[in-house]
């Protein structure tokens, strides 16, 4: 079961920075784990939102908050442990692997509970459903570079959190991960020229692990998922 060169010159788009604020602040007080409705249609209800080139620029945003914010507790999380221990491992933004390998038991994943009331699969999963969708226009709206790169970034947060933090892979996770993957190709096929995969990435292309999904309203086997899979399929095409 399967779930779900710069562009051309930026400088004649035009931003309405005051709507941008209004939408972002819209997005978190609306919609999210505090709102009415389960993820999957609440980030459906989002995704319309973001089909100009404002919603465009607000999905960046989305997506550079989150992975900012994400960061930032690990990091902290490392300094409190090598405050503890004296070593603390190294939070490298390109590849977390090596750091959930050597302190998982110590770190708190970071994509629930961020500051700002963004959540993964609301906010998240629409921002990088319009990105991708949009892909040729992303590219002229944003600077295509950082968004890819914390695609990606959140994209590794995702499957560590499965890996090593015990985060349930229901549904709404699959969700997430494979629209990650489909707006990363999108987005370099709209590039023209992509920067190389980040490591995390051509890791899991090499290994071959399926993932049960569970039903994101009940405890039971809905379908399965293989990361490395989708992503060999999506992004060596």
């Amino acid at each position: 079961m399967r779930f779900f060169r710069s562009g051309p010159d930026r400088r004649q788009v035009q931003h309405d920075p005051g709507r941008r604020q209004e939408l972002l602040l819209d997005l978190r007080q609306r919609f999210g784990a505090h709102a009415q409705g389960r993820f999957a249609e609440q980030a459906g209800a989002i995704v319309p939102l973001l089909v100009d080139d404002d919603g465009l620029a607000v999905a960046a945003a989305v997506l550079h908050e989150v992975a900012d914010a994400a960061h930032a507790q690990l990091l902290a999380d490392v300094a409190e442990l090598n405050r503890r221990t004296g070593h603390g491992p190294v939070a490298d933004r390109r590849n977390y692997r090596p750091l959930w390998q050597a302190a998982g038991s110590h770190l708190r994943w970071p994509l629930f509970g961020l500051p700002g009331g963004l959540h993964p699969y609301v906010q998240v999963t629409a921002a990088v459903t319009a990105l991708g969708t949009q892909a040729r226009r992303t590219v002229r709206v944003t600077d295509p570079r950082p968004v890819l790169a914390h695609l990606f970034e959140v994209l590794d947060l995702t499957l560590t959190g499965w890996e090593f933090a015990r985060v349930r892979v229901d549904t709404d996770a699959a969700a997430l991960a494979e629209r990650l993957i489909s707006a990363a190709r999108d987005l370099r096929a709209a590039m023209g020229e992509p920067p190389p995969l980040p490591p995390p990435v051509r890791e899991w292309m090499r290994r071959n692990t399926t993932v049960d999904v569970h039903d994101s309203a009940a405890n039971r086997i809905v379908g399965a998922f293989n990361p490395g899979r989708t992503m060999r399929e999506s992004l060596l095409a």
